[in-house]
């Protein structure tokens, strides 16, 4: 087992551009199999404010750049970015919105962090789908966002969608329409055939 100093381990999370990571990805990058080892040096970066805990097990290199949408996607997997934030990120949706919104197939959970409210809305593994990579997130692409908003605005989870707030131009109704089907409810049909 080789020894690190804590500049040697600043180094390395900088060379290898890491932002995030969980206690077992430091534990591999740096070789340590003593748990005793691996907590003390977690627990001094911690005192030394280079890395920030998040939530157990899951840490932030204070000396990186992460962003609100990466970390939401890091700290419940799997999850990606859809709702308000997706909306209003491709400036579909005007306003802001406090909380940081996501889908995740897990149980429905809100996290603060650093005054930002994380919140993941729970959805069927089997609509789980319509999202893309961009960069450390996932993110729905548009017509999911909207459908995913849609659905959870008939379960009562969300306010109804006001169509006059929404700017459907940018919008492949195309895309919409197969994917208000692909749904398989009638209820989500019907509100997409009225906006296309």
């Amino acid at each position: 087992m080789k020894t690190y100093s804590l500049s040697k381990i600043i180094m390395t999370l900088q060379k290898q551009n890491i932002s995030l990571f969980a206690i077992s990805d430091f534990a591999r990058l740096f070789d340590l199999k003593n748990s005793n080892t691996l907590y003390k040096k977690i627990q001094r970066l911690e005192n030394q404010k280079i890395i920030k805990k998040l939530i157990n097990g899951k840490y932030l290199f204070l000396l990186s750049h992460a962003d609100e949408f990466s970390i939401a996607h890091f700290i419940l997997n799997p999850s990606y970015i859809s709702l308000e934030s997706a909306l209003s990120f491709y400036g579909i949706m005007t306003g802001f919105s406090y909380s940081l919104t996501s889908v995740t197939t897990r149980p429905p959970k809100t996290i603060l962090l650093d005054n930002k409210e994380y919140s993941y809305s729970r959805i069927n593994p089997s609509l789980f789908w319509g999202y893309e990579k961009n960069g450390q997130f996932l993110i729905a692409n548009k017509e999911k966002a909207l459908l995913d908003y849609c659905y959870f605005s008939l379960k009562g989870l969300r306010t109804p969608i006001d169509f006059d707030e929404i700017d459907t131009t940018q919008l492949d109704n195309r895309k919409l329409s197969e994917y208000a089907h692909r749904w398989g409810d009638k209820r989500i049909v019907k509100i997409i055939k009225n906006i296309i």
